[in-house]
């Protein structure tokens, strides 16, 4: 980073829920963030939510946000946005991967045969797309010999959570940080697949409405949206940030990590602590 300058930051899928978190709370620490995502209008989407609207809430969080229409499953469109950025600011900081093709079907009783094909969209807008933003980023960063790049993922890459298609997008992150990271690792370019808790979205506020006998149990242990943000923050403030490379890391364990806290003073809890469960750990042999 260039002293004096902002960080430099994307944040894909930041129309609403995580993205829309990640990329407020980077705005709160004057990141100029480019927020990516399909919908521009009320109505693009069942759930509310718009790229201007994002942009708007960095700026005036301290930030300057700044709104790209980018369809991820559009390998031209994702180029674009990249090329946009280096032309407009020069460098990129930050890559947070984020975008993913959710489906309102995927909470659906039954068999994953059972349910609407479209949910394997995610494998292609969320975890493709994770990877086409990496590549187009990744010789930016390298020349920068600075940087980080980050995977939104959850502990489903470890357990059964609403179907195959949900558990191979969130390992699959996991693996592109772990993998990436042999890439990056003579470059000063880390690569870290952060573990979010249940997140008080408003996709979750609506499912937790349609049985709150069934969901009660989440009570308690949700994290804001932008929890991951404070969180993405200090890795990158990190001086020992390249140890981590490569790692999945849980969110509310980098929390206690860091002195951060949620919303009203809460630490949300660990899933480790919760129900026994922490990220795979990759061995280190590599093949080339």
């Amino acid at each position: 980073m260039s002293k004096g300058k902002p960080v430099i930051a994307v944040v894909t899928g930041a129309s609403r829920g995580a993205g829309r978190g990640i990329a407020i709370a980077l705005g709160g620490y004057g990141c100029t963030v480019y927020v990516t995502g399909r919908s521009e209008k009320a109505g693009d989407a069942s759930l509310p939510g718009t790229i201007y609207e994002t942009a708007e809430a960095v700026t005036a969080a301290g930030g300057k946000g700044i709104a790209v229409r980018v369809d991820h499953s559009d390998d031209d469109q994702t180029k674009a946005l990249v090329d946009q950025v280096l032309r407009e600011q020069g460098r990129l900081d930050i890559l947070v991967n984020n975008a993913c093709a959710l489906s309102d079907a995927l909470t659906n009783p039954g068999g994953f045969w059972e349910k609407p094909l479209e949910i394997v969209d995610m494998l292609d807008v969320g975890l493709r797309s994770g990877y086409v933003a990496s590549y187009y980023a990744a010789p930016t960063l390298v020349k920068q010999r600075h940087g980080l790049v980050i995977f939104t993922s959850a502990s489903g890459s470890v357990h059964y959570v609403l179907g195959p298609a949900y558990g191979a997008h969130k390992a699959g992150m996991d693996k592109f940080a772990a993998d990436m990271a042999v890439d990056f690792k003579d470059y000063n370019v880390a690569a870290i697949s952060i573990w979010m808790g249940g997140l008080l979205t408003d996709r979750l506020k609506r499912i937790i409405a349609s049985d709150p006998v069934k969901f009660a149990h989440l009570e308690g242990t949700l994290e804001t949206p932008e929890f991951t943000g404070h969180i993405i923050w200090a890795l990158y403030n990190d001086p020992k940030l390249m140890e981590m490379s490569g790692q999945t890391v849980i969110g509310a364990e980098m929390a206690v990590k860091y002195g951060i806290k949620d919303e009203g003073g809460r630490q949300p809890p660990s899933f480790r602590d919760l129900h026994h469960i922490a990220p795979r750990v990759q061995y280190a042999n590599v093949v080339r």
